[in-house]
């Protein structure tokens, strides 16, 4: 299936601070970044890519248009995604480990984009990605030891146009079966019958023509001799 890049406006984030801010450790554990789409319709949402950077637990919202009548609503689409198995470790802070299956197809390892990059299907969110107009990304990091923590690089994808596709001419895509013979005329014997009589009296024939004498046979002569008896009949 193909895909297209959204062209997107991301709003800075947001914090949500927890704590004393007047201590050290009163970091924010919770970001909150808005994505807007000022020049697209309301589109289907296919994928969502981006760059982790210490973020442990990923929620999305999505504000879907629904009618003309009614205002549009927010709807959570994925929550509490697991990017860090262990947000005290390093583990998933920026690559994933040798082993994990907290990810469901998420890293793209291996591949051309590297294994920084996260790759978020539809196939994996709560709800209709349909109508989408306004993206909503909740970033949690409940551990104190990291300075900060975000996404980069956040691209947004939709279904690019379809493929036309190959029409076949009807006599290709529905072959005819194969001939049968015209039925016989009632009345009419069986050509192939009377073609097998015809070829037995050929060949009879020749066989007749084969052992036929070319010696002329005379009138009233016998072993070479005439007889007087026959010839006074004459």
């Amino acid at each position: 299936m193909s895909r297209v890049s959204v062209p997107c406006h991301v709003k800075g984030t947001v914090a949500l601070q927890v704590g004393d801010v007047r201590t050290s450790q009163g970091r924010p554990g919770v970001l909150v970044i808005d994505v807007t789409f000022p020049s697209v319709a309301p589109f289907e949402l296919q994928e969502i890519m981006f760059k982790n950077y210490y973020t442990a637990f990923l929620t999305i919202r999505v504000r879907q248009h629904t009618s003309t009548h009614t205002p549009a609503k927010w709807v959570t689409c994925l929550r509490d995604y697991c990017l860090m198995p262990d947000p005290h470790s390093e583990e998933g802070a920026q690559e994933p480990g040798e082993e994990a299956p907290w990810l469901i197809a998420g890293w793209l390892l291996g591949s051309e984009l590297g294994p920084r990059w996260v790759l978020v299907r539809m196939c994996q969110m709560l709800c209709d990605m349909g109508k989408v107009l306004e993206l909503r990304l909740i970033l949690r990091q409940p551990s104190p030891l990291w300075l900060s923590f975000t996404v980069e690089e956040l691209q947004i994808y939709q279904q690019g146009p379809k493929s036309p596709s190959m029409t076949f001419p009807k006599w290709l895509s529905h072959p005819v079966p194969c001939e049968q013979p015209a039925p016989l005329l009632e009345g009419l014997p069986d050509p192939s019958r009377v073609s097998s009589e015809v070829q037995q009296m050929w060949a009879l024939t020749e066989m007749i023509r084969a052992s036929h004498t070319s010696t002329r046979i005379g009138r009233f002569d016998v072993d070479g001799c005439y007889d007087l008896n026959l010839l006074s009949y004459t």
